[in-house]
């Protein structure tokens, strides 16, 4: 399997849960690439690159988040990766 991209958008009852952080951990813990950080709507962003595989575990996880996280909906949004990042960070 390939190097794959993600760009999700996290809804619900998700800052101020340590989601950023244990968004972080997961992604480096899978071997990801990009970011994780809190939009103006509440909502938290993030972009991943990686390996198919750890991508798909990480949208999974991404799915409940923290244990004190409430996430009500996740948009996805697939394309090409760009190769631009060398680490997983918080923004």
């Amino acid at each position: 399997m390939g190097a794959v991209r993600v760009e999700l958008r996290i809804h619900g009852y998700v800052q101020g849960v340590f989601y950023r952080a244990s968004a972080h951990r997961r992604a480096r813990m899978l071997g990801l690439c990009g970011y994780v950080e809190n939009l103006d709507d509440g909502s938290v962003g993030v972009v991943a690159e990686g390996e198919e595989s750890a991508i798909e575990k990480f949208v999974a996880w991404g799915r409940v988040g923290p244990p004190a996280a409430r996430v009500s909906r996740i948009d996805i949004t697939r394309t090409p990766p760009t190769g631009e990042f060398t680490d997983f960070e918080v923004r």
